[in-house]
C-alpha cells in the first residue's frame, strides 16, 4: 500500500497524511485494516514517508502492529514510483500481491470482489468515468485489456477508470518490481508509477490480465479538496457496513498490500 506522499494537491498543509484523514470517526488506515482483515489478509506492507511517526502512532492506536509493517521512503517528496520501488522486496517474494493506493475511501465489496476474482492478475474498474488526463484508464478491445495509463497509446474500443487496486500473481508481481527498478535506476524518478504497470501489461500475452467491474459501488480517491467533500457527503453515507464477526482466508501470510 502506498501512503508516503505529501498530498499537496489537497492545498492544505495542516492536513495529516492522507491515510490519517478521518471519515465517520475512522481514519482511512483504520478502515483499510478492518476491510483487509475481513478479507483474510494477514500482512500489509505500508510505504510511509511524510509525517511517518504519526502513521506509526495510528498503527499502534488501532492495534494493527501484527498486520501492518511499514517501510520508510526517505525520498517521499519524489514521484510515487520511488515508493513503488521500495516495495520491490514484497513484489518479488513469490507470493500473490494485492496492490493499493492508500488514499481511497471505498466499499468493502470492492476488495471482496478483487480477491474472489477468477483472474490471478486483475484490476478493479469503474465504467462511470470522467474525461481528462487524471483518470488512469483501463483500455479494452474485444473484451481484453490492451492498455493501462493516464495517456494510453494503443487502440481500444472503450475504457473504464482504475480505482487504484490490483491483484497480481507472483510472476507478474516480480515483473512489475523489475520494471520499476529499471525505470528508477535509469534516473526516471519523476515517472508515473503506472508506467511500470503498463510496461508489464502491454508485454504480456493476450488475456493475461482481467478486470473486475465495480461500477455502482461507492468510492473516491482523495486527491483534491472536492474529493474530501465527495467522501463526506456522497461516499461515506453509501458504504455498506462490514459484516460483524466475518473473515476469510483467501489470501494469507505474504500477501502484500
Amino acid at each position: 500500500m502506498l501512503a508516503a506522499g505529501v498530498g499537496r494537491r489537497l492545498g492544505d498543509a495542516s492536513l495529516p497524511p492522507k491515510v490519517l484523514l478521518r471519515f465517520g470517526g475512522e481514519t482511512l488506515l483504520e478502515r483499510h485494516a478492518a476491510i483487509l482483515r475481513h478479507c483474510g489478509i494477514t500482512r500489509i506492507d505500508l510505504i510511509v514517508g511524510y509525517r511517518a511517526p504519526e502513521v506509526e502512532a495510528e498503527i499502534a492506536r488501532i492495534g494493527a502492529r501484527d498486520l501492518i509493517f511499514t517501510r520508510f521512503n526517505p525520498d517521499y517528496e519524489e514521484a510515487a514510483i520511488v515508493s513503488l520501488w521500495h516495495l520491490g522486496e514484497t513484489f518479488s517474494a513469490g507470493e500473490p500481491v494485492i496492490f493499493m493506493d492508500g488514499d481511497v475511501l471505498y466499499d468493502h465489496r470492492m476488495m471482496e470482489r478483487l480477491i474472489a476474482s477468477p483472474h490471478p492478475n486483475c484490476f478493479l474498474m469503474d465504467r462511470d468515468t470522467e474525461e481528462g488526463e487524471d483518470p488512469v484508464k483501463l483500455c479494452l478491445r474485444d473484451g481484453r485489456l490492451v492498455d493501462f495509463h493516464k495517456r494510453p497509446e494503443i487502440a481500444h474500443d472503450w475504457w473504464g477508470e482504475w480505482i487504484g487496486f490490483s491483484r497480481f500473481d507472483p510472476a507478474i508481481a516480480a515483473r512489475i518490481a523489475q520494471a520499476t527498478a529499471r525505470i528508477v535506476e535509469a534516473g526516471r524518478r519523476d515517472a508515473l508509477y503506472e508506467d511500470a504497470f503498463r510496461e508489464v501489461v502491454v508485454a504480456a500475452p493476450p488475456g493475461a490480465f482481467g478486470v473486475e467491474d465495480v461500477t455502482g459501488l461507492p468510492w473516491v480517491e482523495i486527491d483534491f479538496p472536492e474529493d474530501l467533500k465527495k467522501a463526506e457527503t456522497e461516499v461515506l453515507p453509501s458504504l455498506e457496513p462490514l459484516p460483524e464477526g466475518s473473515g476469510s482466508a483467501t489470501l494469507r501470510r505474504g500477501a502484500g498490500a
